[in-house]
């Protein structure tokens, strides 16, 4: 009942919206995201279409929806996979029940930096992920970037594991998240976002982790402003068109939204640097602590139970070794 409910709520969406749609297009493409306008995950897409209906001498058309207007990120999915959207841009973190490599290749302090991620996702490994996306009805056309997240408190700068010990930080509700958080010795609070704010400033938490423009958007650092840049958790966005629109696309037609797809990645990563270097000098400004000296050896050593605990399958090991020797 609710996959019935989302999808005929996509359909009236959709219905409602494609008098915007360009007249001349022999093929529309319906791409959903949750995040806003003007986002650099929407204006990548966005690139993208803009590529495809160029290269295609406006036989393709790709309708861009961005905040949520076609469901929220899990529903979509679904829709996608049956072919009622065409399109999705989503985070690997939604799709770890789904895709169970997605959480093997999100775990904490897997990547030494965001190129490094890059590197992975644009290789061999990256094309592996998209096989087994694609026996899920998802055919991926590129990888994003969604930024790195680290820790944030209102108690003390944070440069070594021990000066975790004790806090108590907000995270998603997430299994992998809170025994994180009990390795480096602090307290998992997991907790709506919407409540950060007042929780950190009423002394509920200590803090939170997130990446920068989240940090400067929500508020956060006018309550806690000490930013530890650990860059714990670097997880891929990902671009996919659903398996039932792809194969309708003829192989030239295929290509065409390939490199668009390609082109469009290379440009949204610049856009998510431009964007988290605003924020951070905005937060900096404002009187926030950016904490850079951080002993990062000692917090990777920290997640061997972590580890051992979820890298359990001699296949999701192997993937592990080969993530952290990409050169």
């Amino acid at each position: 009942m609710k996959l019935l409910n989302t999808t005929l709520a996509a359909l009236l969406a959709t219905a409602a919206l494609a008098g915007a749609a360009s007249a001349e297009c022999d093929i529309r493409l319906r791409s959903s995201d949750t995040h806003p306008d003007g986002y650099p995950t929407v204006e990548g897409v966005k690139a993208m279409a803009a590529e495809v209906k160029e290269k295609t001498e406006g036989r393709i058309c790709i309708e861009v929806f961005p905040s949520s207007q076609l469901g929220e990120e899990k529903d979509t999915i679904e829709q996608t996979q049956f072919g009622v959207i065409d399109m999705i841009r989503a985070s690997f973190g939604s799709f770890n029940d789904i895709v169970p490599i997605t959480q093997t290749v999100s775990l904490p302090y897997l990547y030494k930096s965001d190129e490094h991620m890059h590197k992975v996702m644009d290789g061999p490994i990256g094309e592996e992920i998209a096989k087994a996306f694609e026996e899920k009805d998802l055919v991926p056309l590129a990888y994003y970037d969604g930024g790195a997240r680290s820790f944030y408190n209102s108690k003390k700068p944070i440069r070594t594991v021990e000066d975790l010990k004790g806090l108590k930080f907000r995270v998603m509700q997430n299994d992998v998240f809170v025994d994180m958080m009990s390795a480096l010795g602090a307290s998992a609070t997991p907790m709506p976002y919407g409540e950060v704010y007042s929780s950190i400033q009423t002394g509920v938490i200590d803090g939170a982790e997130n990446n920068f423009p989240s940090y400067d958007s929500s508020g956060h650092a006018e309550v806690a402003k000490y930013f530890t840049l650990d860059q714990h958790l670097m997880v891929p966005e990902l671009v996919a068109v659903s398996k039932t629109s792809w194969e309708k696309l003829t192989p030239e037609d295929q290509a065409v939204l390939r490199d668009a797809a390609r082109n469009s990645a290379t440009l949204q990563r610049k856009l998510w640097a431009e964007q988290e270097k605003a924020s951070e000098d905005k937060v900096t400004a404002a009187g926030a602590e950016i904490i850079k000296d951080v002993d990062k050896t000692a917090f990777v050593e920290a997640m061997v139970p972590v580890y051992e605990k979820y890298v359990t399958t001699p296949e999701a090991q192997d993937l592990v070794k080969r993530i952290q020797a990409t050169e």
